[in-house]
């Protein structure tokens, strides 16, 4: 046999020298790999997240516009007399039996003075609009 085929050593710390460049590279692109997929799946996650919040806005603000709704019909002055009469037992006074206090002020050097004498008492009779 003759000495041309035979091999010259190779040392693993040669080797680990010569492949370190390149696991280094490799490592830098799965990390930037990894941060990339999981700002995606937080994109996407916060992409629900807000879908969600809008549909529960719309939801609220129907339920809210029902809500205003059902107390402008509950506050109707029809309503209101209705209930009054049937469930209450009210009745509409009669004649002169409707009195309004009145605190009447007077006016004197350009301010309003409440008077020192008891409060006016007016009368009003149905269907007047005093």
């Amino acid at each position: 046999m003759s000495k041309a085929l035979s091999r010259p050593s190779v040392s693993v710390a040669g080797v680990l020298l010569h492949l370190l460049p390149a696991v280094m590279l490799f490592t830098l692109f799965a990390g930037v790999g990894i941060l990339h997929v999981t700002s995606r799946v937080l994109v996407v996650d916060m992409g629900y997240r807000l879908s969600n919040a809008e549909g529960e806005s719309r939801s609220l603000t129907r339920e809210n516009d029902r809500l205003k709704l059902e107390l402008a019909t509950l506050k109707a002055p029809a309503r209101l007399e209705r209930v009054a009469r049937e469930q209450l037992g009210m009745a509409m006074p009669k004649g002169s039996a409707v009195v309004s206090l009145a605190d009447e002020r007077v006016k004197g050097s350009g301010t309003a003075q409440a008077r020192s004498a008891a409060p006016a008492v007016r009368v009003a009779e149905r269907g007047t609009g005093r």
